[in-house]
């Protein structure tokens, strides 16, 4: 048995559950009790102190004590001035791209009219400010600020704020300079050199000056924070949901495929690989009723694995428990298997794999044949690759311009539009044992709704009934 050999789920001659097929699917162990803990503390002190938890928790965490939390302006634009021309034109190419997408999703308001003066109207209206995070750890990435940023600006967002790690590498320890050239084309003038879960403190609760007496405010709070992010980041998202929205508690990323014997191996070992790059507990789950192919799938992981710049994190990610190969019966069974995975990155590479996209209803994005691999959705397809992960595509959708907008009702009634519901209004109310909500209908047509022996006659004499 090879060293790098991914564990083998058998599905076949056997005929689950729902339950029993939800839990034959692998998934990371996340721990986020333990995290928990670690991550309480950690908002209570910034809630606390502020810029100067900020500092400590930098140099703690990411080993650099950060003189200008918030960069600098000139900071950016040297980052953008410096950058290297072929980054630049790929960054602006991905920014067309997710713009043009972006354009397209903003929702429209509408109105339905019930009756004469009965109309009901929805708004959509972008949520004020927001606070966008981006990672740092074992890369880099300026491909998360254009998927945050420009779906935000899409929707209207008036005031966003970007955070990611200070950077070990730069001496007064500002974040990465790509990120930060990224920031400047994309015309963002608010960006913190904070990571980790003292960023989502910073953003939930705001963050004043390290000198608190003179009253300055570093940052001010948002109402939603959105951004993948490790599990202290997610666990810290978590914490704050209650009083800050959140796009979503992400856990380690994932790709599932579905392949026939058709499919080309080299090429799904080659993308199992590439997201199995992402981290240690990174999912990589092939998903195939083709046993050939599964086993030279093993082969060209068995060549690849050795030669990629990450083996020992791909070594690690492939033979974990949250990856593998579900063999199945046929296609139908793949199919099943899929939806009970919901990846966050769902690759097709089958025969005729339209005959399979109708099919999926858990994915946090379906990538259509040989020639749609995840790292394009990664960074140039236009689509977004902050994506539900862990199962939870079953019932939550990835990022785009309606995360940062909220649909509102606006309910427009005149007269003769309340008028003829209001006994009927009335007649439910009181049967919910809320009679003050009937009341209040009523009060605007009779002289006293409180006066039940005569009420009847009050709604016959005003035309309610």
């Amino acid at each position: 048995m090879s060293e790098n050999t991914m564990r083998i789920i058998d599905l076949r001659g056997k005929r689950l559950t729902r339950a029993e097929m939800l839990d034959a699917m692998p998934r990371a162990e996340m721990g986020t009790n333990e995290a928990s803990d670690l991550v309480r503390p950690i908002l209570e002190d910034v809630k606390s102190r502020g810029a100067a938890a900020l500092r400590d928790f930098g140099e703690k965490f990411d080993h650099v004590r950060v003189e200008h939390l918030r960069v600098p302006a000139e900071a950016m634009q040297k980052a953008l001035d410096e950058l290297d021309a072929d980054v630049r034109a790929s960054i602006e190419e991905s920014v067309r791209r997710s713009r043009a997408v972006c354009a397209s999703q903003v929702p429209e308001d509408f109105h339905t009219d019930l009756a004469p003066g009965a109309r009901v109207s929805e708004r959509w209206i972008p949520v004020q400010r927001v606070g966008l995070y981006v990672p740092g750890g074992k890369a880099v990435y300026p491909s998360s600020v254009i998927m945050n940023v420009v779906p935000a600006q899409a929707a209207g967002v008036e005031s966003l704020a970007v955070a990611t790690p200070p950077s070990r590498a730069n001496a007064d320890g500002l974040p990465d300079k790509t990120i930060l050239a990224t920031c400047a084309i994309l015309g963002v003038d608010e960006v913190y050199a904070v990571g980790g879960a003292q960023a989502v403190a910073m953003f939930a609760y705001g963050a004043r000056g390290s000198e608190p007496q003179d009253g300055e405010i570093l940052c001010e709070p948002v109402d939603k924070i959105t951004g993948p992010g490790n599990i202290f980041v997610a666990t810290a998202k978590s914490l704050v949901s209650s009083i800050v929205g959140i796009d979503s508690v992400a856990g380690p990323t994932e790709i599932a495929i579905i392949a026939d014997a058709q499919a080309n191996p080299e090429w799904v070992a080659a993308d199992l690989i590439g997201q199995a790059e992402h981290d240690e507990l990174a999912g990589s789950v092939l998903i195939t009723d083709s046993e050939e192919l599964a086993r030279k799938v093993q082969e060209s992981l068995d060549r690849r694995v050795p030669r990629t710049e990450h083996a020992q994190r791909v070594h690690t990610s492939l033979t974990g428990r949250q990856s593998g190969i579900i063999l199945t019966d046929g296609l139908d069974q793949s199919i099943d298997a899929a939806n009970a995975y919901a990846a966050e990155h769902l690759e097709i590479q089958t025969e005729d794999p339209d005959a399979i996209v109708p099919r999926i209803h858990n994915a946090g994005a379906i990538f259509r044949g040989p020639y749609s691999p995840v790292p394009l959705g990664d960074y140039m397809s236009g689509s977004n690759h902050v994506l539900p992960t862990s199962g939870t595509a079953r019932f939550s959708a990835g990022l785009g311009v309606h995360t940062f907008m909220k649909p509102v009702e606006v309910i427009e009634y005149d007269e003769q539009g309340l008028k003829a519901l209001a006994s009927r209004i009335n007649t439910f109310a009181v049967s919910e044992d809320l009679p003050a909500h009937g009341e209040s209908v009523l009060s605007r047509f009779v002289k006293d709704p409180y006066d039940k022996a005569t009420l009847r006659s009050q709604e016959e004499e005003a035309g309610l009934r």
